[in-house]
């Protein structure tokens, strides 16, 4: 589907990354600054990997605040919330399921079957959080109250687009 996205798009992220982006279904969100910020990725790699990733953070300076995050013992601190928290921990499991269910979509519009990774979402959900990336990425795919792990990360990171756009002109 990586054919239907605008050229320019593929070369926001491509620069993002600093390589080329594999196996994007969709962009599944797009910074203010108007690049791509979050990818829709396949469940299937072209190559044939299965990859349970399905919303991958692009844009390098939200990764890297993220980064600094996850150095902090945020994903420590958040685990431990998960075990002493039962609405929280519910709420976790609820965008553990909806990952999975917005992946089985994918799958079934592009006729992928992948049951390597059946019933597995991504950063540690639902029990435990194993990357902070991930819970942004569906947070801002899916939106503000699918991942409240996700929400706290986004607020934790304010505005980091307001320097403008972090790869060329969107």
């Amino acid at each position: 589907m990586a054919d239907q996205i605008p050229a320019a798009d593929i070369d926001a992220i491509e620069a993002q990354l600093g390589r080329m982006p594999r196996s994007i279904h969709a962009i599944g969100h797009r910074c203010p600054c108007g690049n791509p910020d979050v990818v829709t990725t396949e469940p299937r790699l072209d190559d044939g990997t299965p990859f349970p990733t399905t919303w991958y953070l692009t844009c390098p300076r939200a990764s890297s605040l993220i980064g600094t995050l996850e150095a902090s013992g945020l994903m420590r601190e958040m685990s431990a919330r998960l075990e002493q928290d039962s609405e929280l921990a519910a709420s976790y499991r609820a965008a553990h399921e909806s990952y999975l269910a917005a992946r089985s979509t994918i799958a079934d519009e592009i006729g992928q079957s992948v049951p390597e990774i059946a019933g597995v979402s991504a950063g540690g959900m639902p029990d435990r959080v194993k990357c902070l990336h991930v819970l942004a990425g569906q947070s801002l795919a899916q939106g503000p109250g699918t991942n409240p792990l996700g929400d706290e990360v986004l607020e934790l990171l304010g505005a980091w687009w307001a320097a403008g756009p972090c790869v060329g002109t969107p």
